[in-house]
């Protein structure tokens, strides 16, 4: 556990990408089987731990730690692994909390904590806590939680594997998700021990093409298509030796909840596409057929079961972007054009209740394009993407391949209500701000969250605001003066249930912090309503 502990807060404190990728290469090589295998799984969030759960290790610790003190640390800490590891009683063998004994190793660890009970597992913990410094502590609770937030994400985990043994991230990406900790074969290949794993006959995941933003640039409809950018999901059709897998932009198989989907695919091809459910929210005939809105499509997202009731209220479908594999034929190194008169071919043997084809839009240049572009709200479209007609699939952003073309989004102004502090680097900083709108008898309810779209100067001011205009406290959470008006921008708005405002922002981010206004002049819950889609 003492080298996982070293590698986990020397990745905190470097900033530098080049940096973090040397520091997990460098563990990789130097740590053995299966150690290394298990380590890369908790960076790349793919270790599963079933029965230690935040809440088990919050009751764990108050048996051990006053419970008054052990809240008032981690509202003051601001992460409830860091705070224990710090905390936590000496019960080692030496009696000293500070004493790695060298007993716990990760791989022993992880294994340990699979197979007990949801009883046991706490016992194990707190016995494996006892054993460890506060460093150690620390990365064993990350691990058991999987959420390590130490500055990388699963690419960049992947792209030290592939520097350190001069492998090739884009073969590695391909056949990730059909190999298992600890990897053993992956390791295997990179130390040139072994052949390359294979993905074939096994319905795996591809990473999936990503596109930038498009700011400020233009781009020539000579060498770019558009088309419509829908809100559902972005999802992955694989059928390959007889089996068929749904999966998330994240590699999360979903089949479970859209089973329908599943069922009605069972050509062997790789295909990518929007998740939707039928509906009039978003779009016309003219656009490629209409489709619900994304609120709609929540009511089948996170379901292990979905009864025929619930199918029959929300069917889904997938609008078909590209086309990855045909057979066993691999077309993602031909340009997009070709792969698109392949998926139109392709599309006509599918069932067309359950599958359609994204539409191309027909625009003469780019102010054109602009044009239609601004009509997409009214229309409840999310914007448009742009793809070379030469491009081809590649996983991850490639710059000038692809674009995102967005419509404006939507602001309103709101009075900050409640502030919580963030995580990770953000521990110390209250960040996650909740604001309100005033109903027409001059109450202010919540409508919305937001933790980003601020400078690093901005959030200082912030946090200066809630600490001098705190008025109680819940927790780790602070009520403040309902005096601050924060300008948010969001991409649309929704009636919700959950709601007290019975409203609900799709992704809302603070856009301008607004001194110059009185809180009393913010905008109405009448006002978004208006703006429901």
């Amino acid at each position: 556990m003492r080298a996982f502990s070293r590698l986990l807060d020397d990745l905190v404190y470097t900033r530098s990408r080049n940096g973090k990728l040397k520091l997990i290469g460098d563990y990789l090589k130097a740590t053995p089987d299966p150690d290394r295998g298990i380590a890369l799984a908790a960076l790349t969030g793919t270790l599963d731990i079933p029965h230690v759960k935040p809440a088990a290790i919050r009751a764990l610790a108050e048996e051990r730690i006053d419970p008054v003190l052990l809240r008032m640390s981690r509202d003051y800490v601001g992460d409830m692994a860091e705070t224990v590891s710090l905390l936590w009683p000496g019960g080692g063998l030496d009696g000293c909390p500070q004493t790695d004994d060298g007993t716990v190793g990760i791989a022993d660890a992880v294994e340990r904590l699979r197979i007990a009970s949801r009883g046991e597992a706490p016992r194990v913990l707190a016995d494996m806590l006892d054993r460890l410094d506060p460093a150690g502590r620390f990365a064993l609770l990350k691990l058991a939680t999987g959420a390590l937030r130490v500055g990388i994400s699963a690419r960049l985990a992947k792209q030290a594997l592939a520097d350190a043994f001069g492998l090739d991230v884009e073969q590695v990406e391909e056949v990730w998700h059909g190999l298992k900790p600890p990897f053993h074969e992956l390791f295997a290949w990179g130390e040139g021990r072994g052949a390359q794993p294979t993905a074939r006959d096994v319905p795996v995941f591809r990473p999936f093409m990503l596109a930038h933003p498009l700011e400020d640039i233009r781009v020539d409809l000579a060498d770019y298509v558009a088309e419509w950018k829908w809100d559902g999901i972005r999802v992955q059709l694989v059928h390959a030796g007889g089996d068929t897998r749904l999966y998330s932009r994240t590699g999360d198989d979903i089949s479970a909840s859209f089973p329908e989907i599943a069922e009605a695919f069972a050509l062997p091809a790789v295909l990518d596409g929007e998740l939707l459910v039928r509906g009039e929210a978003q779009g016309a005939d003219k656009h490629g057929g209409a489709a619900a809105s994304f609120n709609a499509l929540q009511q089948r997202l996170g379901r292990k079961v979905v009864s025929g009731k619930v199918r029959g209220q929300y069917p889904a479908f997938v609008r078909l972007y590209d086309l990855l594999f045909d057979g066993e034929e691999d077309l993602r190194p031909l340009p997009w054009s070709q792969r698109r008169a392949r998926l139109e071919a392709l599309v006509g043997r599918l069932d067309p209740d359950r599958f359609d084809l994204s539409a191309v839009i027909d625009a003469d240049d780019f102010d054109a394009l602009d044009a239609i572009r601004s009509a997409s709200r009214e229309e409840g479209i999310e914007g448009m993407m742009l793809k070379r007609r030469d491009s081809p699939y590649v996983a991850g952003r490639r710059v000038g391949l692809w674009y995102k073309w967005k419509r404006d989004p939507l602001t309103a102004d709101c009075v900050m209500m409640y502030a919580q502090r963030g995580s990770g680097k953000r521990s110390s900083y209250y960040s996650d701000y909740t604001f309100g709108c005033w109903t027409d008898d001059g109450e202010l309810l919540p409508v919305g969250k937001a933790y980003f779209g601020f400078t690093d100067e901005e959030l200082k001011w912030l946090d200066r605001f809630v600490r001098n205009h705190s008025v109680q406290r819940f927790g780790p959470v602070r009520e403040v003066e309902k005096t601050l008006v924060l300008e948010v921008a969001f991409d649309s708005i929704h009636e919700s249930k959950r709601h007290k405002s019975g409203l609900a922002m799709r992704f809302p981010r603070v856009s301008r912090i607004r001194t110059d206004k009185p809180a009393a002049e913010a905008d109405t819950i009448a006002s978004l309503r208006a703006l429901v889609t």
